[in-house]
């Protein structure tokens, strides 16, 4: 009988991540957020239009009208990110992220960590980056753990964590 092999914690809760950002509506990039602490799902999150009003896939985005690169001027994005959505969804049922790991697809931009610092979470760990200075500044005087995900080259059994690696000013990895 062929052993199964399971995925570690943190493949796992990417994947988790992955799937919700499947839910985005926003046209230029689709972003999954899940929250997690002791190893227990809290809250998850994706990017897309506030509850009730029309999705950029129905009437567009102004960011790629206005040709606004990636990382600028978040103030025109009708999107919640998926972050604020996922920190927003445990707020909304009395859900404490204080102490929480925040899984998501896409590095945090600055009003995300912002909100990240304010909520308690104490770890972050991301499978892409974006291009965003304040945000690395800033959780990095907060004191926040961010790693990448990298995928095992084989899943396992493992509790381990992955290597923690520093993010460059491009949200790559050093």
């Amino acid at each position: 009988m062929k052993r199964r092999i399971r995925p570690s914690w943190d493949e796992y809760f990417m994947s988790v991540a992955e799937l919700v950002s499947q839910r985005s509506t926003c046209l230029r990039r689709q972003v999954g957020a899940v929250i997690v602490k002791d190893k227990k799902i809290l809250s998850t999150g994706y990017n897309g239009a506030p509850s009730g009003l029309p999705h950029c896939l129905d009437i567009g985005c102004l960011r790629t009208a206005l040709k606004i690169p990636s990382g600028e001027r978040h103030e025109l994005c009708r999107a919640i990110h998926a972050e604020q959505n996922a920190i927003v969804q445990a707020a909304s049922f009395g859900v404490s992220i204080r102490g929480a790991t925040l899984y998501s697809t896409t590095y945090p931009c600055s009003l995300c960590s912002k909100m990240i610092i304010n909520a308690g979470m104490v770890e972050i760990v991301v499978r892409d980056g974006y291009p965003d200075e304040m945000s690395i500044e800033m959780l990095a005087q907060a004191k926040i753990k961010v790693r990448m995900f990298t995928a095992s080259a084989s899943a396992n059994n493992s509790d381990e964590d992955e290597e923690s690696v520093r993010i460059n000013k491009d949200g790559g990895m050093k």
